[in-house]
């Protein structure tokens, strides 16, 4: 891709949400896991159509707007004992430079839950992690990507 600004609307993120989870079959899961803010309506998309209730939220940030910062900010994590032992699926928006996914999905496994990474898009040539990518993805791509519900502040 080249690069470009691609604008999304609600109906583009059900869709891409949908492929998501046709693409993920049958896998088996415990929990999901919503990276805050962009993972939260994929997740409660995705938990639609596959009919899943138990959902947990993660709020981490490492971007102010468009521009990243040099730290990761945790603000909100499950507890320790809510993921241990369990297929945990990790939902977010994007995979642009992979930090918070890996930060998440590393969190998960160091306190002995087993982590599935998952997002909408996915970009290896931005990534931080060489070798590593997400789980499941539905588009690779180059290009911005502005979703709905960034922006709707006055």
């Amino acid at each position: 891709m080249s690069g470009d600004r691609v604008v999304l609307g609600w109906e583009d993120v059900v869709a891409l949400t949908r492929a998501l989870a046709v693409q993920m079959g049958d896998l088996p899961f415990d929990a999901v896991l919503a990276v805050s803010r962009g993972g939260l309506v994929p997740a409660a998309v995705l938990c639609s159509v596959l009919d899943h209730r138990n959902v947990l939220s993660a709020a981490l940030a490492s971007y102010q707007g468009e521009t990243k910062t040099d730290t990761m900010t945790v603000y909100h994590f499950p507890h320790d004992d809510v993921v241990r032992g369990r297929r945990v699926l990790i939902i977010d928006d994007i995979w642009d430079s992979g930090r918070t996914a890996v930060a998440v999905r590393d969190r998960v496994r160091a306190v002995g839950g087993e982590p599935i990474v998952a997002v909408l898009h996915y970009k290896p040539r931005r990534s931080a992690f060489p070798g590593e990518a997400p789980d499941h993805w539905v588009v690779e791509t180059d290009d911005w990507i502005v979703y709905p519900w960034e922006g709707l502040r006055p």
